[in-house]
């Protein structure tokens, strides 16, 4: 195992993954952001260099053995087998902790449950499906009511969108949350009051994430603007448009495919290791999936 340092193979990593996109858009995302000043303080492993056959994207430093959020690794790979041999590299994965491992290829799932099994690691899978735009310069131009404006989220909003997130709830979410606020770009929805409509977040892999509508202000086309928004402003900032969403949301997916976004064929799988111990994160309420 290698973490990639020099500003010049980190320069050469992003190029070799656009080339491979859109299987490796978790971690070109990721690269984008640690070539642009690494907001998010991640890093890359890969399993040699430089004709390297995988690549796990990550937070750099240490983190609470049961925080799951900042624990949390994107994957791509050349070759199957050089990521088994990555993933099982001295000192890249605690084994003992929660953490997650996302990507768009089947063997970030099936490597995961081969070693899972192996070492007695408990997993929990979660499907999603990843929409990418092709082309953002042709989305429509935002349309909204008179009465809503675009306004900025602060660390004061930070319990509403803990409480608001399906995958929130508890202290760490907290933390990742308030992280994602002061590090990436993020857009909301307010009234002439200042009461907020909806938001949008990005995280540290440069996929939309945490889109919501306060449910009083739902059907008046908000989320539609806001998607367009982001979508543009990743854009213009030379970044993929991409985000995942559940399977059954259909809603969103209806949404997304009338803005021309497009559904990647497959599934992105996000691996759970250890999930008993990620639901013991403080704050979590009893059975939630931290």
């Amino acid at each position: 195992m290698r973490i990639l340092t020099c500003p010049a193979h980190l320069q050469h990593l992003e190029d070799a993954l656009r080339s491979s996109l859109p299987d490796a858009l978790p971690v070109y995302g990721a690269v984008l952001n640690i070539n642009r000043g690494n907001p998010g303080d991640f890093e890359v492993a890969v399993d040699t260099w430089p004709n390297f056959g995988a690549v796990l994207a990550r937070r750099r430093g240490e983190a609470p053995l049961n925080d799951s959020y900042r624990n949390r690794c994107s994957a791509f790979y050349r070759d199957v087998g050089a990521y088994r041999a990555l993933l099982e590299s001295p000192g890249c994965l605690r084994w003992d902790s929660a953490f997650h491992i996302f990507g768009l290829q089947d063997g970030v799932l099936t490597v995961s449950q081969d070693i899972a099994l192996a070492k007695g690691v408990e997993l929990e899978v979660t499907e999603y499906y990843t929409y990418l735009h092709p082309d953002p310069s042709t989305l429509p131009e935002p349309q909204l009511d008179p009465d809503v404006q675009l306004g900025t989220l602060s660390p004061a909003h930070v319990e509403l969108l803990n409480s608001t997130w399906p995958y929130g709830g508890n202290v760490w979410s907290r933390r990742y949350l308030g992280e994602l606020l002061r590090r990436f770009p993020h857009l909301c929805l307010q009234d002439p009051a200042g009461n907020l409509l909806g938001w949008m977040l990005t995280n540290g892999f440069a996929a939309g994430t945490h889109g919501y509508i306060v449910p009083t202000q739902r059907r008046r086309g908000l989320m539609r603007a806001l998607t367009i928004m982001a979508a543009r402003q990743a854009h213009g900032r030379g970044f993929p448009v991409y985000g995942h969403t559940a399977t059954d949301n259909r809603a969103m997916q209806r949404l997304l495919e009338e803005l021309g976004h497009r559904r990647l064929p497959g599934l992105c799988y996000f691996v759970l290791y250890n999930p008993a111990l990620a639901r013991a994160a403080p704050g979590a309420p009893p059975g939630s999936n931290a």
